[in-house]
């Protein structure tokens, strides 16, 4: 035989067999998934080491490269050692649902979905659960089968690994039991903006989620919903080894007392979703898939839950605006304004005393006023001496203290100070959501952690604080002069999925701080935060100073939006969007810089010919100015912005 025949002949043989191998591999041990519009395609497959990765393009790129999936319980390990059993065709999943308040009310969603149907090394189940959305990723483990022994999660070994140079707005997680009188964690931390994801520094607490991440022209905002009993609040952890993060479970000190801090559950068994939004800015300010993939509601009535606006001593006043005759004048204030809500805080229960608080009540209901009541939640887990303290921490206590509310007409209660994430937290978070809402009573909680999807589950959760919000800007000046950027950051991370009670907006100058922001700025921001309870920052001195016009659009500012719009922005730097009710769309930019900036209000609405009012600041950072502009389909009208300015713009579509 021709030795030169001999030797092209097993070449040949050799690349067709190294061809075939190679073209069956994808095949046996790749998956793929994509979004109902094509657009975002998530690959999932099982390593030679049995192991579990997955990956996600977006647009044709890669945004998130090979990262690690798994779970390790006491009794089970299924980080590794994993045999992949089968994995389900594509179907596409539909719903729609409504919500009691939040950025939009009735929502539509479309995603495909597979399941991979995997065993451990002991033949153990676990599925995982993909879904690809137009907007986005999410997944999900669980646990099939039926037990009643209590199992515990030890680890969760959920990685998100991102190409070099990407970069992260991103809010580190505050250790427990340190800050003011041991309350930390409370989610209360400034951003890291656009910092190096490779240059982020260690943190043993980790980093919150939500977090916003960029690659390339394409976002992602990185978060967990559907948070269930018995499961954690997790935080994100750095991993500089890989370029990524991994999900991270509370530490010690973040439990009810006596309780466990891990996720603890028996079979059948659910985790909280993990999300990606991807796409544009205008993709993650406009998704919802916070809500989208939380549990549902299980209450029956839903028609006693009031979403609105509230005035609030507190803030601007502290304690010693607590008093009887001072929280009558606010419930005055709310009703000329049109609002629902007086909020009485601390330490009403001895300044004012349950027959002051019950003959305040009847009074605010004459004038069509809700009273919300403050409480601190904890037992021991802090040193806070504000009260009323202790009255919630057993069920006994929480029914005997909110029949006694109902029956002085009570609509409301704000709870602070609560202890962490930990498993038997959350569980007491949701004790108290249930055990308000038999009393009919709304809730919002402050010094607390995010939401993740619960005001859909209990709609009576009507916000939670969960930010640096307003109050911190009267404490020091550092916090004052950071406040503008700063809420150029919460449209795109905090405040996307979740009600936020930054407590916004104030005219007045605060006692012993220089406020930076101009009074537009202040304005816009009851149109760019959005809260299930409004609580305005303004006390009735400050809202009789502005202008008419001003007081007007307060009165008017509705705080249940139907649609939102992202029109332009840069986290740190700018943001500008709208919001409906009804017919009318409220159009709200915030500039977070200390330099004038033009903005073009670049709008695919209205689609004809028509007016808005516009009210921005006036020749200076402490005045207003309102006109008439025409908005001509095609001709997007043009704005400049003063230094940490704002304005708003409200037109209507009828």
């Amino acid at each position: 035989m021709n030795r030169k025949y001999t030797s092209t002949w097993l070449t040949g043989i050799l690349a067709v067999g190294l061809l075939f191998i190679c073209s069956c591999r994808p095949q046996v041990n790749e998956y793929r998934l994509e979004s109902p519009d094509g657009g975002i395609v998530l690959h999932c497959h099982v390593t030679p080491d049995s192991m579990i990765y997955y990956r996600v393009e977006s647009g044709g790129r890669q945004v998130l490269l090979d990262s690690r999936l798994g779970l390790e319980r006491t009794d089970a390990d299924f980080s590794g050692g994993l045999v992949l059993d089968s994995v389900s065709e594509p179907a596409t999943v539909t719903g729609s649902y409504g919500l009691v308040a939040g950025k939009k009310l009735e929502i539509s969603h479309v995603s495909n979905r597979r399941i991979m149907h995997l065993h451990n090394r002991e033949g153990l189940r676990m599925d995982i659960v993909f879904r690809a959305f137009d907007d986005g990723v999410a997944f999900r483990y669980e646990f099939p089968g039926a037990s009643k022994d209590t199992l515990q999660i030890e680890r969760e070994y959920t990685g998100f690994r991102f190409p070099p140079g990407t970069r992260a707005h991103i809010q580190p997680m505050a250790d427990a039991g340190t800050g003011w009188c041991q309350t930390q964690p409370s989610y209360e931390e400034f951003y890291e903006k656009d910092i190096l994801l490779d240059s982020l520094p260690e943190r043993e607490a980790g980093w919150v989620m939500p977090a916003l991440f960029r690659t390339g022209d394409v976002w992602m905002l990185v978060t967990e919903t559907g948070l269930v009993r018995n499961w954690c609040g997790c935080r994100l952890k750095h991993d500089p080894g890989t370029g990524g993060m991994v999900v991270g479970f509370p530490g010690e000190g973040e439990n009810f007392p006596g309780g466990p801090v891990k996720p603890f559950h028996s079979l059948p068994w659910e985790t909280p979703w993990r999300i990606i939004a991807m796409g544009g800015l205008e993709k993650i300010v406009e998704s919802t898939l916070g809500t989208d993939l939380a549990v549902p509601p299980d209450y029956e009535d839903m028609s006693w839950i009031r979403p609105g606006r509230s005035s609030w001593s507190w803030v601007l006043l502290k304690d010693d605006s607590v008093t009887f005759p001072v929280q009558k004048r606010f419930i005055d204030y709310a009703a000329e304004m049109g609002w629902e809500y007086c909020l009485v805080d601390v330490d009403w229960d001895t300044r004012i005393g349950y027959p002051g608080i019950e003959a305040l009540a009847g009074y605010a209901a004459q004038r069509g006023v809700g009273l919300i009541l403050w409480y601190n939640s904890s037992g021991d887990w802090n040193t806070t001496v504000y009260h009323p303290k202790s009255r919630l921490l057993t069920r006994a206590d929480r029914m005997s203290e909110f029949a006694r509310l109902k029956e002085m007409g009570i609509r409301g209660i704000k709870v602070d100070f609560f202890g962490g994430d930990g498993s038997s937290m959350i569980n007491y978070y949701q004790d108290i959501f249930e055990d308000a809402a038999a009393f009919q009573l709304v809730v919002n909680c402050h010094g607390a952690t995010i939401p993740r999807g619960w005001q859909r589950t209990y709609p009576n959760l009507l916000t939670m604080e969960s930010v640096r919000g307003f109050e911190f800007m009267t404490f020091e000046q550092a916090n004052a002069d950071r406040q503008p950027g700063h809420c150029c950051i919460l449209p795109f991370t905090r405040n996307v999925f979740d009600p936020m009670d930054f407590t916004p907006v104030c005219f007045s100058e605060i006692p012993g701080i220089r406020r930076v922001t101009t009074h537009g700025f202040e304005l816009a921001l009851s149109v760019i935060f959005w809260s299930g309870v409004q609580h305005f920052a303004e006390v009735p001195r400050g809202m009789r100073e502005v202008p008419a016009y001003v007081r007007d659009f307060m009165k008017e500012v509705p705080a249940v939006w139907e649609d939102v719009r992202f029109i332009s922005g840069e986290p740190g730097k700018l943001v500008i969007l709208a919001r409906r009710s009804g017919p009318t769309w409220y159009v709200a930019g915030i500039n977070g810089e200390d330099r004038e900036k033009t903005v073009t209000l670049k709008m695919d609405f209205p689609d004809r010919m028509t007016t808005g009012d516009l009210i921005t600041d006036g020749e200076d950072s402490r005045s207003f100015r309102q006109e008439t502009v025409e908005l001509v389909p095609g001709s997007p009208p043009e704005l400049t912005l003063m230094p940490y300015g704002g304005f708003v713009l409200r037109f209507s579509t009828e």
